[in-house]
């Protein structure tokens, strides 16, 4: 089939959706591939949520082509012979709008970009952790300072810390010293851009106490 025979289909088959009401959704939809250089028939695809070319439903659209010119409010059909004209896809990028705004752009790129940047902007946002650190009542200095440093590096890295004494058995009995312990690692941060989420309580056999960045 030559290029002028597929051209006159496509028009028809678009004329005949704008001004007669047909609805393509349930037969088909061209895509236009660019290496290859020829319009190729592909099935619906109802995972891809774009709305471009014939399911473009708005009769006029203001157009900005593929080198970013704005050709203001047209009708679709020409916007989508602009398109096919160029072997790239018509776009609507702000559907909303009235008349909707659409691009003329290779839309494979296009979903790339938009997945690349997606991607981008997830790397770059920070998960916050809950950092614990477990103790005994009777830790010695030594250690109690190595927790103190390790509580200051993972609120510096934006986590929460839960902080957990733990008592055994008739440990349990001594549990004010637990509080005590506790109360004593708040006093040791007051120097730190901390806020105490929950403070010291006793859970099970436990006493806990969460802390987190100012700016969490």
């Amino acid at each position: 089939m030559n290029n002028s025979l597929k051209n006159n289909i496509l028009h028809f088959v678009t004329n005949l959706y704008f001004y007669n009401g047909l609805h393509l959704d349930n037969l088909c939809y061209y895509k236009f591939h660019k290496n290859k250089g020829e319009h190729t028939i592909a099935p619906n695809d109802k995972n891809n949520k774009a709305i471009m070319n014939e399911r473009i439903r708005s009769k006029e659209v203001r157009l900005i082509d593929s080198e970013g010119n704005n050709h203001g409010i047209i009708p679709t059909v020409k916007a989508l012979k602009m398109a096919y004209d160029a072997d790239l896809d018509l776009v609507l990028i702000n559907p909303n709008q009235n008349p909707p705004v659409a691009k003329i752009l290779d839309y494979g790129k296009y979903k790339y970009e938009l997945e690349k940047k997606a991607k981008e902007a997830k790397k770059k946002q920070h998960t916050v952790d809950i950092k614990e650190i477990k103790i005994r009542y009777k830790i010695d200095t030594h250690d109690y300072q190595v927790r103190i440093k390790s509580i200051e590096k993972f609120i510096a890295q934006g986590n929460k810390v839960k902080i957990v004494v733990m008592l055994r058995g008739r440990e349990m009995q001594h549990s004010n010293l637990a509080f005590d312990l506790a109360n004593k690692f708040l006093a040791d941060l007051e120097g730190m851009p901390v806020i105490i989420e929950k403070k010291p309580q006793l859970e099970g056999r436990n006493v806990t106490l969460y802390i987190a960045p100012q700016n969490s």
